[in-house]
């Protein structure tokens, strides 16, 4: 069973602009990340990635991206955040979230 953490107001307001950085952070990562793997995945075709409006690119083709895409921003962003948080409670001594 994990432990309980103990939230206050003030905690979460000081976390706020932690938060945003790291959403911007891990945005910023994952997009990388995403571009560097399409390249890899797909070494015939163009650097660019597919976008829904593009059609030299065939349906399943975008789906896919978008798919890999949004499964890696959600990754990297509960790295991102888990890691704030848990840097967050080290400083303050309290856990931001709940």
């Amino acid at each position: 069973m994990p432990h309980q953490r103990s939230t206050s107001t003030t905690a979460k307001l000081l976390y706020r602009p932690v938060g945003l950085a790291s959403g911007i952070l891990s945005g910023a990562i994952a997009g990388l990340l995403f571009k560097q793997l399409w390249k890899l995945a797909t070494p015939s075709h163009t650097k660019d990635t597919p976008k829904a409006l593009e059609s030299e690119f065939p349906l399943r083709e975008i789906l896919l991206a978008a798919a890999l895409q949004g499964a890696i921003y959600a990754m990297v962003k509960a790295l991102v955040d888990r890691g704030g948080a848990r840097a967050f409670e080290k400083t303050f001594g309290e856990w931001p979230g709940d």
